[in-house]
């Protein structure tokens, strides 16, 4: 029994302990937090003692910079009121200048009207003066003014056209011996200034060989390959006893630089028969071709001229296989080009024009056709064909007095041709003659139905006229070279005598595939 007395004590007094120890536990915690809050609230009073410093340096600060400001607005505000007044000054000092001014002009003014009324008053006094001395010259004289004045009228027409024509005939003998003395100078310093070259023309060209065995391979059996070769080209070859050369022999310097290109590639080769010399012949054509229209660009670059229309070009390429009386046609037209622009500027006229009329002035020479046209006016269609400018067409056109002469260019063009073409050595007119005669065979066999092709060889000793086998016979053939013979006679003056040969073949080619 004591035991749970005990027992109950000693749980009494844990509890007590346990509230005792509650109690104290809030009090501390009562005393931890009045502690805090009193922390929290020193804490807030020092904050709010810094942030209202803060926002009273903050105020100073803005009140420090307004006023700065002020001050400035305020000094401005003073220097604008300075200049202000200095304006006032000035606009003051001008309107009392301009009070003065139109003072001293009202005084002017008043003078002037008082001078002006003098000067009527004068002027009334001539006037009564002039008619007077008038009336008496009439009556004295016995003419109106007007008949006097159309009387000095005429006396003074007559004295300024005696004198005028004095004047004018003195100025036009003058004229003529200065422009007889330029003109000289103009024409001599023209031909100084452009260098000229020696006419050179040949009818035969030399193709120079390794050693005679190549000649055997030329000629072919029975002669074949060298009949292959003429009839493809035109050209005579003259296999002789010179020693490692054959001769090309032929008016036409196109036809000998086909025929010695196509006779460099087949020695080459080495391959020589009929058939590949057709072939070789028709690519040197085109390559010869392809060199025309090379040496045409290259032409007109080094002239400077601009916007010729490519057969143009073509045709000014051709120049350089044709030759005119000896002279190189090319060469001339390019000396004609450069003494016309040179011509051109000392006359003060459009040096690009003239070169380009120089240039185009003997085109008609190189025609793809042979139609029966002088040079200058095929020369001149042709321009015209292909929207050359009308002054240079009719530079072209009258460069012979073909046509008539409309600008300056065509005289010009006309006396830079004679120039060129005049001077010692520059042509012969034998080749030229020689040349027209061989033309003009090949041109009357030509003109026969059935002809394909006429070459003139052998200096023109010989014509060979090559016929279709599909249009005419073997005796028809007879016949042909009989009329060409007797038409040659009757229509053409040569030397010696012409051997006419008709050549008909029969060719049958097929393919294996």
């Amino acid at each position: 029994m004591e035991y749970i007395y005990y027992i109950i004590a000693a749980l009494v007094g844990i509890g007590l302990g346990y509230l005792i120890t509650v109690a104290v536990q809030k009090s501390l915690a009562r005393n931890r937090a009045k502690s805090i809050l009193d922390e929290a609230q020193r804490e807030a009073e020092v904050l709010k003692k810094n942030k209202i410093l803060e926002a009273r340096e903050e105020e100073l600060k803005i009140k420090a910079e307004a006023e700065k400001q002020a001050n400035q607005r305020f000094s401005k505000i003073q220097s604008m009121e300075a200049k202000i007044k200095q304006r006032e000054l000035q606009l003051n000092q001008q309107q009392s200048e301009n009070q003065r001014t139109k003072n001293e002009l009202d005084t002017t003014r008043v003078n002037l009207e008082s001078q002006l009324a003098v000067i009527e008053n004068k002027k009334e006094e001539v006037e009564r003066m002039r008619r007077k001395a008038q009336e008496t010259l009439e009556h004295i004289s016995g003419l109106s003014s007007d008949e006097a004045k159309e009387k000095l009228i005429e006396s003074l027409k007559d004295e300024a056209k005696t004198a005028a024509s004095a004047y004018i005939n003195d100025i036009m003998d003058e004229a003529k011996m200065t422009a007889n003395k330029e003109a000289k100078r103009i024409v001599v310093q023209t031909i100084q200034r452009v260098s000229t070259e020696t006419a050179i023309e040949n009818s035969v060209t030399v193709f120079h060989i390794d050693s005679d065995e190549i000649k055997g391979r030329i000629i072919g059996r029975e002669g074949r390959n060298i009949r292959a070769l003429e009839a493809a080209t035109g050209i005579e070859i003259i296999v002789d006893d010179t020693p490692e050369a054959i001769v090309l022999s032929g008016f036409d310097p196109v036809r000998r630089e086909v025929a010695r290109l196509a006779l460099h590639q087949l020695v080459a080769d080495g391959r020589i028969h009929p058939a590949r010399i057709e072939e070789v012949v028709n690519k040197v054509r085109k390559q010869i071709e392809e060199e025309i229209i090379e040496t045409g660009k290259r032409t007109v670059i080094d002239l400077g001229i601009h916007g010729l229309h490519p057969d143009l070009i073509r045709l000014i390429g051709k120049m350089k296989y044709r030759s005119s009386y000896g002279q190189n046609l090319l060469q001339h037209a390019r000396e004609t080009a450069n003494l016309c622009a040179i011509m051109a500027s000392e006359l003060g006229l459009n040096p690009k024009k003239a070169r380009r009329a120089g240039l185009l002035h003997d085109i008609g020479k190189v025609p793809d056709e042979e139609p029966e046209l002088p040079h200058a006016l095929l020369g001149m269609k042709l321009a015209e064909k292909y929207k050359e400018k009308p002054e240079i067409c009719n530079a072209i056109g009258a460069h012979h007095d073909e046509v008539e002469q409309t600008t300056l260019l065509a005289p010009i063009v006309q006396v830079c041709d004679a120039i060129s073409g005049a001077r010692p050595g520059a042509r012969r007119e034998i080749v030229e003659a020689y040349i027209k005669r061989l033309n003009d065979l090949e041109q009357l066999a030509l003109s026969y139905p059935g002809v394909i092709k006429t070459y003139a060889i052998q200096a023109g000793r010989e014509l060979r006229v090559i016929v279709g086998a599909d249009k005419i016979d073997d005796v028809e053939t007879e016949q042909l070279s009989a009329e060409i013979a007797k038409r040659i006679q009757d229509e053409m003056t040569y030397p010696g005598q012409v051997k006419i040969t008709v050549i008909r073949e029969t060719r049958a080619v097929a393919f294996a595939k």
